[in-house]
């Protein structure tokens, strides 16, 4: 996919009200060749999706081994909104807390009291933490309104064939 078509979905308004969330599934291939799933926090920093995760959190020697990763940010309202995106994860080990991990739970609402706490003990609990830092190099919006599911919008053109045929 062109960078300028990935670009042009990504400043679309529905993708960024769905980049500004904090979480989402992150897709890759474990060790055992088996898919994984799993939800996590984000940053979308307007170039990169930014995770952040224990050192010896189980999915960095799968990451290691293959990095091709995809992620989906959705909504739960409904018509739902659902951005797709594919890349490569590169890992960043960081001394520390990173700056994205602090930002991203932000927004969850706590008292400023609660944030003091909460923020003592993560810096208590680690030493440090992996960046996992996705490009995009593919991307899809589903808003239901102008785009649909790859599959839905090829029946559409099937049957719009069929009626001026």
């Amino acid at each position: 996919m062109r960078q300028s078509t990935i670009d042009e979905i990504l400043n679309r308004p529905h993708s960024q009200e769905l980049l500004a969330r904090d979480l989402a599934r992150l897709a890759y291939t474990a060790l055992d060749g088996t898919p994984r799933a799993i939800p996590i926090g984000i940053h979308w920093n307007g170039v990169e999706i930014v995770m952040c995760t224990a050192t010896n959190a189980r999915k960095l020697p799968a990451l290691r081994r293959n990095p091709a990763v995809a992620l989906t940010i959705d909504t739960e309202s409904h018509p739902p909104k659902v951005l797709l995106i594919r890349g490569t994860a590169e890992l960043d080990l960081v001394d520390g807390i990173p700056d994205e991990y602090l930002q991203w739970n932000g927004s969850y609402e706590m008292t400023p009291e609660q944030r003091v706490e909460w923020e003592k003990e993560v810096r208590s609990l680690y030493d440090g933490m992996v960046r996992i830092v996705v490009t995009p190099t593919w991307v899809k919006l589903i808003d239901f309104e102008t785009t649909l599911p790859s599959a839905v919008e090829e029946l559409l053109r099937q049957r719009a064939a069929r009626q001026s045929a």
